[in-house]
């Protein structure tokens, strides 16, 4: 295993620490500033959309800059952003550092995932690009569960400052670790932007779309959730979100290996399960231990998903591949931040907390429609991924 995944993936963990800590701390956060819990969910969507936007015109500047350059480069824009985030005295401020910190975040997974894929042979590429998000999963099992704790103890503001300087060690592990690849081909910009022409691409980032959306939807309001309806305490909050986080780091782990047998029926099941544990949820969070069950085994059939989403983005646009894996993680974050207006929508709506999950089993459905209908076009045969 090269030394270097391992620096992917301690970015991965600082990154996706930022991304989802946010929520273990919202209530802490709405609180302190004066807004109500849709409000500083703003601060999630925000950022959602940050990445969204962010990504393509990242990954488009830094298109003519080696990989490895690249990478150092967003890994420095993210410790900047989560300074401020420490630094942020009001929502508005802090709404500002999350969409700075926003930035180098899909253009890192997106090329980071390339060059994880680049690292080893054609037949392992998917368990390559999962061990590189099994940092995003431990984010979940380690970094939001003692981020949470870790704020409501100090101030959420701590935090992030906790978060910048595991930014610091993995932008030093990324500048010794990551090889020059001296025989990486230029980038031609229209070469890069003519393959979008591919209606398959399109459906496969629609998919990647309405998979975030199911799982932001329930997410997003997960720590509400768990203190007013299954009735924990906030200590019992962090200790949910490190069971989560375990859920996402085995069912990452997983769905990298179905990935590399086949994509499809990995991507198929997935849904399917999400909506299944989204749906199931409705009626166990009302009991602590099914809670605790189904979140485990949703979060399982979660992020068995990111593996073979970011492989099939990757195949239909393999001209392509800097671009294109970006683009896969802008359409993540798109659906991060529907997933959690949703979420809030339905909280709005007068229609209560129970009715978030169901919204996410909706939109999971939706997903595994558009999942069925890209591999009826497309197929589901196993090809390798050209970095």
């Amino acid at each position: 295993m090269p030394v270097s995944l391992l620096a992917l993936a301690l970015s991965a963990f600082a990154i996706g620490t930022t991304e989802f800590v946010i929520m273990g701390l919202l209530p802490n956060v709405a609180g302190d500033l004066n807004v109500t819990i849709p409000s500083a969910g703003w601060l999630i969507s925000g950022y959602a959309l940050g990445v969204a936007i962010g990504a393509p015109i990242m990954a488009l500047l830094t298109a003519r800059l080696p990989r490895k350059r690249t990478l150092i480069l967003l890994m420095s824009i993210f410790i900047i952003g989560n300074i401020l985030c420490a630094l942020a005295w009001s929502y508005n401020l802090l709404m500002l550092a999350r969409v700075i910190t926003a930035l180098c975040h899909g253009a890192f997974f997106g090329i980071g995932a390339v060059v994880a894929a680049s690292l080893v042979a054609p037949g392992k590429q998917a368990s390559a690009v999962a061990l590189m998000f099994t940092g995003l999963t431990l984010a979940n099992v380690l970094g939001v569960p003692l981020g949470t704790w870790f704020g409501q103890l100090f101030g959420w503001r701590t935090t992030f400052w906790g978060v910048s300087v595991i930014g610091v060690l993995a932008f030093i592990a990324l500048i010794v670790s990551l090889p020059a690849n001296r025989d990486e081909k230029p980038v031609d910009l229209a070469s890069e932007i003519s393959a979008l022409a591919n209606g398959k691409l399109w459906l496969s980032l629609l998919m990647t779309v309405f998979f975030a959306a199911a799982m932001f939807a329930l997410f997003s309001y997960i720590a509400p959730l768990l203190l007013q309806v299954t009735g924990i305490s906030s200590k019992g909050v962090s200790w949910t979100l490190f069971l989560i986080g375990a859920g996402l780091t085995v069912g990452n782990i997983l769905g990298g290996k179905l990935a590399d047998w086949k994509v499809s029926f990995s991507l198929i099941l997935s849904f399917s399960l999400i909506a299944l544990f989204s749906l199931a949820f409705s009626w166990t969070s009302h009991a602590l231990w099914l809670a605790e069950i189904t979140l485990f085994l949703w979060a399982m059939a979660t992020f068995a998903t990111v593996p073979g989403l970011q492989i099939n983005v990757v195949r239909h646009g393999k001209e392509a591949p800097n671009l294109v894996s970006t683009l896969n993680i802008s359409a993540f974050n798109v659906g991060n931040a529907f997933g959690a207006w949703a979420g809030g929508a339905v909280i709005d709506g007068g229609y209560g907390l129970t009715a978030v999950p169901i919204a996410a089993a909706v939109l999971a459905a939706v997903g595994l429609l558009i999942c069925l209908l890209t591999f009826r076009r497309a197929g589901g045969q196993r090809q390798p991924v050209r970095a």
